[in-house]
């Protein structure tokens, strides 16, 4: 990570909306598990230099929807996609766009916390390595950089050595997130990642989220619409595997245009 790829961008934020890129877009995504259908005909799109949350009950895509942005969900050989889903005006289902290329610039941090039972540097310097970075002053600045990214930095800078799991959870989860930095994405995919977070925790990781949109695209699930609410942009609400509708975060939560949205945000059901 280098100071110039932290700034990169800065001016969109003061850009309306309506000119930003869209660096994702789903057209017509349809998908299935075997012979159960988990997406339909899901249009979509992710703007530069916000944060998209999206919201539904349990088990109506949200996640899988989310998977499918960097193929994780082609991990199950059952899975089955039609339609499209561009990245920057590139196909991610293309033969030419090799799946681990897609995976380095749209990263991924899960639901609970999972550093790898290394220490805190080589956790961090890890995804560096593997791209082929070997100079031990490089990587002590990517990891420092990153580190101070995901606000964890003054937390663990004297203990760089120790292993990642005697961090705390909410710890271990910026290190997650740190280490998604380090190999400079241009989208961060976030699958409930504060659930498993003490509220503290949340604050910090929510604190972060906030940040972290100057420089990055986010896409978060979220069943917390409270969390949607405080940190988002825009929020898609998703039900039975569709998109109902998608707008700004204070036009869903305060005027939303379908009544299935307006019961689900106040309770009604899910």
């Amino acid at each position: 990570m280098t100071e110039l790829s932290m700034k990169k961008n800065v001016s969109i934020q003061e850009q309306p909306e309506e000119e930003r890129e869209s660096v994702f877009e789903a057209q017509g995504v349809n998908l299935w598990y075997g012979q159960t259908q988990a997406l339909h005909n899901i249009h979509l799109k992710q703007r530069e230099q916000e944060v998209t949350a999206v919201i539904g009950p349990s088990g109506c895509g949200k996640s899988t929807y989310l998977k499918t942005l960097n193929r994780m969900v082609e991990m199950n050989p059952e899975v089955r996609i039609s339609g499209n889903i561009s990245y920057r005006g590139r196909n991610i289902f293309s033969r030419r766009f090799p799946v681990e290329e897609l995976r380095t610039r749209v990263g991924m941090v899960f639901q609970k916390p999972n550093p790898f039972p290394k220490s805190v540097f080589e956790n961090v310097a890890y995804g560096p390595k593997i791209h082929g970075i070997r100079d031990k002053q490089l990587l002590e600045q990517i990891v420092e950089e990153s580190l101070k990214g995901a606000a964890i930095w003054e937390e663990v800078k004297d203990r760089l050595h120790e292993n990642a799991f005697g961090l705390s959870g909410g710890q271990q989860q910026r290190l997650c997130i740190a280490r998604c930095l380090a190999v400079e994405p241009d989208v961060i995919l976030m699958d409930e990642p504060t659930s498993a977070l003490d509220p503290k925790s949340t604050m910090k990781v929510e604190e972060l989220v906030r940040e972290l949109k100057e420089t990055y695209s986010i896409m978060i699930v979220t069943h917390n619409m409270q969390q949607a609410a405080r940190i988002s942009d825009r929020t898609a609400f998703f039900l039975n595997g569709e998109v109902v509708e998608c707008d700004t975060t204070d036009r869903i939560f305060s005027n939303p245009s379908d009544d299935r949205t307006e019961d689900y945000i106040t309770g009604r059901f899910g």
